[in-house]
């Protein structure tokens, strides 16, 4: 095929697919190429002239990577690929042995010049799972694996998206975090904490990457990054609970730190592997977690919202579910699990979660991104292992309740887990139930009356 910058794009790609997985690697922007609309409207004309316009790379430069890409079969393509894994793994491996920073640096320029934010995630993610590296260990050097490939990374346009959008929303909430970290920087000593506690509100923004984004591209077989980044979210956590004024620098620095590796790798790698349909249910579950300091704009809509709600199931007052105890109506039991005082979630013998009650006033967040999650993975991983016992000895057996009590904030928050079994007395799942029991702690005497307030 003769290649010119009035060569139409689309045809060209859908001839050879692997073309854009090397145009992606120029720029994340390329990305729109893939949006149905798009290619239904302004794509069907699109040239190679307009793609350069586009990600605003040289002509010559794009038509070099086509030419290239276009001589390539798939087993060729997939052998460059996993051979760039490889060597990312050696430096990071050499790195973890001592080896000086300056030294890798150029090593990478040199081999791996134009790698994405995805080939760094998958290969975080084949460490973990050759058990070259544990996931804690990951995280301990995930600071300088960042520096490692922040030449390279710089090089990347930020992820960009119309107003809406979930990453939209994030990057809107990061420009205010880089904003009060400015501010906390050049604040008098007086001031620094007062600042401090509003830059804490990004606890919010954190919740929501690990129950909207995580679960993703947990499903997508990438659980290392998630891990990493969900430890580091917990030492900022513990870094504003603690809210010392020597300690500040040092906390900022971090948070200032997650916003770059959320920008340069996280964000780019999620907009790279999600589908459309990935993205609605991410935008779905966002309210129930809520926002910090924005509120998302409404130009973005997914294309394929009936890829997300699947058909609501309406049951007629006269359908009633026979229980042990009574009949009642789907719609019946759904109210009064909302209206519980408690928070609950099921996780089923698969270690699945399978329903939590949508409380207005949820202790711990939850978004629809969790109900398929494995348990495992919606806990920090440093209570990892804390879950995996539980559910060990619940399966074989050998305990059939574990209670946990906390205090978080002015809450003092009571914490079960039961076993739940079958008349035969076999493991189906395990229930856990929330409550805030600070007021059922200050209760003394009694109360026979009723005695309503205010």
């Amino acid at each position: 095929m003769d290649l010119d910058k009035k060569t139409k794009i689309l045809p060209l790609i859908e001839q050879f697919p692997h073309v854009y997985n090397e145009l992606l690697k120029l720029s994340p922007k390329i990305k729109r190429l893939k949006n149905p609309i798009v290619r239904r409207t302004i794509g069907k004309k699109a040239t190679i002239k307009d793609v350069s316009k586009l990600i605003d790379v040289d002509l010559s430069k794009i038509l070099q990577v086509i030419e290239e890409s276009m001589g390539k079969t798939s087993e060729e393509i997939e052998e460059l690929k996993t051979q760039r894994r490889e060597q990312l793994k050696e430096l990071v491996i050499d790195m973890h042995k001592g080896a000086e920073l300056e030294g890798l640096k150029q090593r990478f320029k040199e081999i791996l010049v134009d790698v994405s934010p995805s080939e760094i995630g998958e290969m975080e993610q084949s460490l973990i799972d050759e058990g070259v590296l544990k996931a804690d260990q990951i995280t301990e050097l995930c600071d300088i694996h960042v520096e490692l490939f922040k030449d390279t990374l710089e090089e990347k346009d930020c992820p960009e998206t119309v107003s809406g959008h979930p990453i939209h929303t994030y990057m809107e909430e990061n420009k205010i975090a880089r904003d009060l970290i400015q501010k906390i920087r050049s604040a008098a000593d007086e001031n620094k904490l007062e600042l401090l506690k509003e830059l804490a509100k990004l606890e919010i923004h954190y919740t929501r990457i690990e129950n909207q984004l995580f679960p993703i591209l947990e499903n997508l077989d990438i659980s290392g990054p998630p891990q990493v980044m969900w430890a580091v979210h917990d030492e900022i956590r513990a870094g504003f609970k603690a809210s010392k004024l020597e300690n500040i620098e040092e906390l900022i620095e971090k948070v200032d730190e997650m916003i770059y590796k959320e920008e340069h790798i996280l964000f780019p790698m999620a907009l790279e592997k999600f589908k459309e349909s990935d993205w609605a249910r991410v935008k779905r579950g966002e309210e129930e977690i809520g926002y910090v300091w924005v509120r998302p704009g409404d130009k973005w809509k997914p294309v394929t919202p009936g890829d997300v709600h699947a058909p609501e199931i309406k049951l007629e007052s006269s359908n009633l579910l026979d229980l042990d105890t009574g009949k009642l109506t789907l719609e019946q039991i759904n109210l009064m699990l909302k209206h519980l005082p408690i928070d609950i979630s099921f996780v089923d013998v698969n270690d699945e979660v399978k329903y939590y009650s949508a409380t207005d006033e949820r202790i711990f967040p939850r978004s629809p991104a969790v109900i398929g999650r494995k348990v495992q993975k919606c806990h920090p991983p440093k209570s990892m292992h804390i879950v995996e016992d539980i559910v060990a000895k619940f399966k074989s057996g050998e305990k059939s309740v574990a209670e946990f009590w906390i205090q978080i904030g002015d809450k003092f928050v009571n914490i079960r887990y039961f076993a739940v079994r079958d008349d035969q007395d076999k493991y189906i799942g395990t229930l856990e139930v929330s409550q805030d029991v600070t007021h059922i702690k200050t209760l003394e005497g009694e109360r026979r009356l009723v005695q309503w307030g205010d």
